[in-house]
C-alpha cells in the first residue's frame, strides 16, 4: 500500500524558503540541509513533511499542484503570511463565495489559505 510521504516544492533560494516555511507553518528542519535540499517537519507532533528543492523551473501561473493550508482565522493568517514575505495573487479563477485566498511564497509557489473557521 502506498501513502504520501513528503510534498516537495521547487524553490530558487533554499535558505530563504526554509525561513519562510518554518515561520509560516511552525516547522523545523529535520536535519541539516544544504543549498539544494532540506526537509521540514512539524515542531511539535506529527504532520505532513515539506521538502524544499533547488529548482530553476519557472513558476506556473496556474500550477497543476499546490498546497491548501487550513486556517481557523483566515484573515489573521493571511496578514501574518504577508508579513513573512508572501504575496497576494490576482487570481482569475475564484469561484463565487470562495472560502480560500491565493497567495504565493517568496519563490512564487502558489498556495491557498482555506477558511475552516466558519
Amino acid at each position: 500500500m502506498l501513502r504520501i510521504g513528503t510534498t516537495v516544492l521547487g524553490v530558487n533560494d533554499v535558505t530563504r524558503a526554509t525561513a519562510f516555511w518554518c515561520d509560516a507553518l511552525g516547522y523545523v528542519t529535520r536535519e541539516d540541509g544544504d543549498e539544494t535540499w532540506v526537509v521540514l517537519v512539524p515542531h511539535k507532533g506529527e504532520g505532513a513533511h515539506l521538502a524544499l528543492m533547488l529548482s530553476e523551473t519557472p513558476v506556473q501561473e496556474h500550477p497543476r499542484i499546490h498546497l491548501d493550508l487550513y486556517a481557523d482565522d483566515q484573515p489573521g493568517e493571511v496578514a501574518r503570511l504577508l508579513e513573512l514575505g508572501a504575496s497576494k495573487v490576482d487570481w482569475d479563477l475564484y469561484p463565487e463565495n470562495a472560502d480560500f485566498i491565493v497567495l504565493e511564497d517568496p519563490d512564487g509557489n502558489r498556495f491557498c489559505v482555506v477558511d475552516v473557521g466558519a
